[in-house]
């Protein structure tokens, strides 16, 4: 099943439908492999389905906007829903089935059950986007139950997201692999997203002072720099550059825990949100100083 193929991928709406669908999976002993999505495909998230595509034997891609993890005057509603450009880029992964439900079909009249994890999604996201990752939470442990994946795949550009899934999953022992997958760049080092559609040129030209923060701390670190409130400082002045950059935070931090740190002595994650053109952007890159 893993050889490329041109067909559209089976468009599912239903619970019962999927689940019917993947009882026949599981009964043929093949491994089933998930990459939720919001839709509006880039390359980030095919590369998610190609890493799926080369472990699993069925690998389901989720497209649905999730409402409840959007806080009030956020971009639920301006969001970009591009289904028909998606299934043709799923066709071109060989995804094998596309998971579209509505609302009525994950949130039911009634529904009243969240997903509340701790420490861990309270920092950076947590504090810019009250409510956020219990939005988030929500839907993923709704997608894991519904889908019922060997492998759950997802990206590192979204990395505090990654902590809390993970979180989630050992906590409420979910029998599922979560698996990280690299940042998807453009060749300019924008991360690419798929909010970067609301950059008009000359923002998206801006936007750029993102990743070019991230590669200047790398530099420090090579340096010898080891004290991140200086890092964190250069980092804001190449961010500035940029004459509307709005910054929710930068921060040095636990990879593990997202404590933040004030000297660089292992491993450390260096993350950031930031506005550009009113269009929020997040970016991050893990730094390994040298012994």
């Amino acid at each position: 099943m893993n050889n490329p193929v041109t067909s559209h991928p089976k468009l599912v709406t239903s619970v019962a439908q999927l689940r019917e669908i993947l009882a026949g999976v599981r009964r043929e002993g093949k491994r089933i492999g998930l990459v939720p999505t919001m839709g509006a495909l880039h390359e980030g998230h095919l590369s998610l389905v190609r890493a799926s595509k080369a472990e699993c034997d069925c690998t389901v891609v989720s497209i649905y906007v999730n409402p409840s993890q959007f806080g009030p005057g956020e971009d639920l509603d301006r969001y970009p829903r591009t289904l028909e450009a998606d299934l043709e880029a799923l066709a071109c992964c060989g995804a094998e089935l596309a998971f579209v439900p509505a609302d009525g079909e994950v949130y039911r009249a009634g529904h009243a059950t969240w997903v509340e994890v701790g420490s861990v999604a309270e920092p950076l996201e947590g504090r810019c986007r009250p409510g956020h990752f219990r939005g988030v939470a929500t839907i993923v442990l709704k997608l894991l139950n519904m889908v019922g994946p060997n492998v759950a795949y997802f990206g590192q550009k979204d990395y505090q997201q990654a902590l809390v899934i993970r979180r989630m999953v050992e906590d409420l022992d979910v029998p599922v692999e979560i698996r990280i997958c690299p940042i998807i760049r453009e060749p300019d080092g924008l991360a690419l997203s798929s909010r970067n559609a609301y950059l008009s040129p000359d923002a998206r030209r801006r936007s750029l002072v993102l990743c070019k923060s991230l590669h200047l701390a790398g530099e420090l670190i090579d340096q010898g720099q080891r004290n991140a409130r200086v890092i964190a400082q250069r980092m804001r002045q190449v961010i500035t550059t940029a004459e509307d950059a709005q910054i929710d935070y930068i921060a040095l931090v636990d990879p593990n825990t997202l404590e933040p740190v004030d000297e660089i002595t292992g491993p450390t994650l260096a993350t950031l949100a930031v506005k550009i053109e009113n269009t929020r952007l997040i970016d991050n890159c893990l730094l390994e100083p040298k012994r």
